[in-house]
């Protein structure tokens, strides 16, 4: 039997509400969590979910430009980066 838990995950790059709206949209499409939020402030991506998918929700966000905090460094950060700034900007027009 799952077990739905609360999960929290620090990231980097989360700098506005495009960020955010971008967040939110890709994570919409991962159908075994529920209850997403972004909470800009203190940069971190809140969710429900059976402990197991954890893994599946930093990648999908490392994907998108915004990895868990201090997992990357050097070019990997930088593309990474460079990531975030484009789903930002997709975030702003949609």
């Amino acid at each position: 039997m799952e077990m739905t838990t609360t999960m929290q995950i620090e990231i980097e790059n989360l700098k506005c509400g495009g960020c955010e709206k971008s967040i939110l949209k890709g994570l919409a499409t991962m159908e075994e969590i529920s209850d997403v939020v972004v909470d800009r402030e203190h940069k971190l991506v809140r969710f429900s979910g059976d402990q197991s998918v954890r893994g599946n929700v930093v990648n999908k966000l490392r994907s998108m430009g915004y990895p868990e905090k201090d997992s990357l460094s050097g070019l990997d950060a930088g593309l990474a980066n460079a990531k975030s700034f484009v789903s930002c900007a997709i975030g702003r027009v949609s």
